[in-house]
């Protein structure tokens, strides 16, 4: 056999292994399952799309009425925008011609407010609100997780009445009462903590790294008021959900057979307790774009929140609608994914059974 021969064969067996592989995948219990969540998914959108519609236009009034009480604004100007903005039709015409655009183009619309594409202006905010939501759910795990194996482990013991005290008070604390509070350490303590907008007046004069501490150093109040109440939840959840784990028979089986006590813990019960954290974990994705308002409006920072805020109270239809579809579509993934993981995670789990 020659060598182009053998090469060719070789070549005919991988594509045959790779289209083995794609039927097996497109016959598998996770790719029906994915298939039917997707199909739900545009329904769902749908619904929640056009019953978000028609609760936006019970509001009194539209943009538009804003602009009418300036008496330098000519009627003609308003009947002008009135028709630009698809404002002169009936609601169901409105929201069809909306969805039409959607479906077709792509396209959800212009911002009243803004005159500007709602797609650009959400893909500007979208990272600044990315990086704060982030980087406060991998602090609040990395924290609460921890906290929570020590405090079961210790269960009653002193360090375990202490972790208890704090997430008590953690939770006690609204988010918005925690970002006064750290507003008023910032104040306290000025001008070593920024506040207000993600970046320095200098910040183009700095280095590539002088940049990025720049910003993290701006991240860090709004980060720890995002992540105090949720680390606090967290802690309590870890904590209980272990503590069912290690009261359980097969617990109590792998000590006596002198397994050692590490082992035990991180992993026969940790892996058996981390399920629901999953679950959270997929609504927390959900919830990355919209959990980080609060934040925002008292830091000042430039993200998703405040530009949906300012939406709202300007009846920015286009602008709100567009948000909430983002909103939706996170949550129908998060749940997915947490679905997902945890069929990886316990093999046992049968995506059939999962609603």
């Amino acid at each position: 056999m020659t060598f182009s021969t053998k090469k060719s064969a070789d070549s005919r067996e991988g594509l045959s292994n790779l289209k083995s592989r794609l039927l097996g995948l497109a016959q598998s219990e996770t790719f029906f399952y994915i298939l039917k969540r997707l199909l739900q998914a545009l329904l769902t959108l749908f619904l929640a799309s056009a019953l978000s519609f028609f609760i936006i236009q019970l509001a009194p009034g539209d943009y538009l009425d804003n602009l009418r009480q300036n008496p330098q604004i000519s009627k003609e100007t308003l009947d002008q925008l009135q028709a630009r903005f698809g404002l002169d039709r009936s609601p169901i015409a409105q929201y069809f011609l909306w969805l039409k655009q959607v479906l077709t183009q792509g396209d959800f619309g212009t911002s009243f407010v803004y005159r500007r594409p709602v797609a650009e202006l959400l893909w500007e905010r979208i990272p600044n609100t990315l990086l704060l939501s982030i980087s406060s759910l991998v602090l609040t795990w990395a924290i609460a997780l921890p906290l929570g194996i020590v405090g079961a482990v210790n269960q009653n013991r002193w360090l375990d009445r202490v972790l208890r005290v704090l997430s008590y008070t953690g939770q006690g604390f609204p988010s918005f009462i925690t970002a006064l509070l750290l507003l008023l350490f910032a104040q306290i303590t000025s001008p070593l903590f920024p506040v207000g907008d993600m970046r320095s007046v200098y910040h183009d004069q700095l280095t590539p790294f002088g940049q990025i501490v720049d910003i993290a150093w701006h991240m860090i109040l709004p980060t720890l008021a995002l992540s105090i109440t949720s680390f606090a939840g967290l802690q309590r959840i870890t904590r209980g959900e272990l503590l069912d784990v290690l009261r359980q028979d097969y617990i109590q089986t792998a000590r006596a057979k002198g397994l050692p006590e590490n082992r035990v813990i991180y992993v026969h019960a940790l892996r058996n307790a981390v399920n629901p954290l999953i679950t959270l974990l997929g609504f927390e994705f959900a919830s990355l774009l919209g959990g980080a308002f609060i934040a925002e409006f008292f830091f000042n920072w430039p993200g998703l929140g405040r530009l949906i805020l300012q939406a709202v109270q300007s009846q920015d239809i286009y602008l709100v609608m567009a948000s909430l579809m983002m909103g939706g579509m996170m949550l129908i993934v998060g749940n997915l994914l947490a679905d997902l993981l945890l069929k990886a995670v316990d093999p046992r789990i049968k995506l059939s059974n999962l609603k």
